[in-house]
């Protein structure tokens, strides 16, 4: 790889916001046909870099190299016609347009198209397609599809307009196993066809599958650079963190622990059948499957957000209503979501306000607010958790990922709840923030909470559950103690 000339080389490259350094004197080189992860914890540089490196930004001091000529500052055009594609999480497609359509209006734009030409666009997509050895229909609406085909049209409009350079900013969160394993399948494709690819993912063992190289940044610096093969899961969280982590797994369950939480034959037509299981004090229960397995509705179902149309649901020997979320909150039962930003938030709003709003019964005075004990509610539970809030008043989207993860944890565990659901804990946080998410997990289950953990992280649910239970097509098929369970074990029955 290194007799390679270099694509892109950046020299020395610094950044500054309002005082705050977020890349210093950073060397970074990309070579044609070359997977580079660039691996950090949130904060550490990483998105900062890209921008550079696609011209949203401008470095306050350094030089960024195409192709052997410098330039002080790329600008969006200049990164574009050199060949430099970002695919960020939300994929930046138009949802109201075709496959088609989306894949050629990068290209078309560049050509200065300036009517919709509908054979060129079809034939261009269909070629495009054809190159990553992927079969879509290209007269369907983007906005109707999966996610794992929506950032498979991403990477064809980039690919449509001569991309030499695709930055993909943790492509895997929102995959399943096997999409994972088609998307590094493609990544492999591209690369044999010279296009480079810069890979930024918190999920490590995928990181290092795919890439030649790893560069890594904390704090704004580069601190470790080399060949993939030298790095390891254990050595690259401790690069990035600094520190070593410590592995943290559940304790023991005690086999006379109380049943807290009974499922009986809960159903929902198109989406879960005949679910059943119980769930007791200070256990940690996995729940995994495929997109479309029922996971997610199932976990919806137990907080009320999906009404099923037959079976029972019971928490300390109490029936709780079905398809009510403020009785069964009521009742103890705190939800989670996997999409935090859209669902678990509220953006705007501060961060106190955030974790306070799950208090507000408490500290009512009649028709008043008591707003002085709300805020000190809420800045304890804060505290508790660890949330690295330099200033709490301000907007919860200011955070990062798993600080934001730990507020809306934080606003569920003022309540006191029975029953925690967490859907998705550590998606899109960094190494560290998910250590400590783990670790959260494990004191929760230690106080005696039943927890269930819904994820198809499979490192994950090997690193906090009890039990993990297996789910196929609407229906639990396996229900499989942590001591019998294993990654390879997992992957092939959710596979099945």
């Amino acid at each position: 790889m290194t007799d390679r000339q270099p694509l892109v080389v950046m020299t020395g490259v610094t950044k500054t916001y309002a005082g705050i350094t977020a890349l210093d004197d950073v060397d970074f080189v990309v070579r044609a046909g070359e997977a580079v992860c660039l691996a950090g914890e949130n904060g550490s540089g990483k998105s900062t870099l890209i921008k550079l490196l696609a011209g949203v930004e401008k470095p306050d001091r350094g030089v960024i190299s195409l192709d052997g000529v410098p330039h002080a500052a790329m600008t969006p055009t200049a990164a574009a016609a050199s060949g430099i594609a970002v695919i960020f999480q939300d994929f930046s497609l138009f949802p109201n347009l075709s496959v088609a359509e989306n894949i050629a209006f990068g290209a078309e734009l560049a050509e200065g198209a300036r009517f919709v030409r509908g054979r060129h666009v079809r034939e261009l997509a269909a070629r495009t397609l054809e190159r990553v050895g992927v079969p879509l229909d290209l007269s369907a609406t983007v906005g109707m599809l999966p996610v794992a085909q929506k950032q498979l049209v991403a990477i064809c409009r980039a690919l449509a307009s001569e991309a030499r350079l695709i930055v993909m900013d943790e492509p895997t969160t929102a995959l399943t196993e096997r999409e994972v394993r088609a998307l590094l399948a493609i990544i492999q494709r591209l690369k044999a066809d010279g296009v480079a690819v810069i890979f930024v993912s918190h999920k490590l063992a995928e990181v290092l599958e795919v890439s030649e190289r790893v560069v890594v940044l904390r704090n704004g610096r580069k601190v470790a650079e080399g060949p993939a093969a030298e790095f390891d899961a254990r050595s690259l969280t401790r690069h990035m963190t600094g520190r070593d982590l410590a592995e943290v797994g559940a304790a023991p369950l005690d086999p006379s622990a109380p049943v807290l939480l009974t499922v009986e034959r809960l159903s929902k037509a198109g989406a879960f059948a005949d679910i059943g299981f119980t769930l007791r004090a200070g256990e940690v229960l996995g729940i995994s499957g495929l997109l479309g397995s029922g996971r997610t509705a199932l976990a919806k179902a137990l907080f009320g957000l999906v009404v099923p149309e037959t079976g029972r649901v019971t928490l300390d020997g109490r029936e709780v209503p079905l398809g009510d979320p403020l009785r069964a909150a009521g009742a103890g039962i705190g939800y989670v979501p996997e999409d935090r930003l859209t669902e678990g938030l509220f953006l705007t709003q501060s961060i106190l306000r955030n974790v306070g709003v799950g208090r507000i019964e408490a500290h009512g005075r009649g028709p008043f607010l008591d707003m002085a004990g709300l805020v000190e509610d809420a800045r304890d539970w804060l505290a508790r958790l660890r949330v690295r809030a330099p200033d709490p008043e301000a907007p919860v989207r200011s955070l990062s990922g798993g600080n934001q993860q730990r507020v809306v944890l934080a606003r569920w565990l003022a309540r006191a709840p029975r029953i925690l659901i967490l859907n998705g804990p550590s998606v899109g946080v960094d190494v560290g923030s998910k250590a400590e998410i783990h670790a959260i997990i494990a004191d929760l289950a230690a106080h005696g909470l039943g927890v269930i953990v819904i994820s198809d992280d499979l490192p994950e649910l090997l690193a906090t559950c009890h039990r993990i239970l297996v789910m196929v097509e609407g229906r639990i098929v396996e229900d499989i103690p942590r001591m019998d369970a294993t990654e390879e074990g997992l992957a092939r029955r959710l596979a099945s």
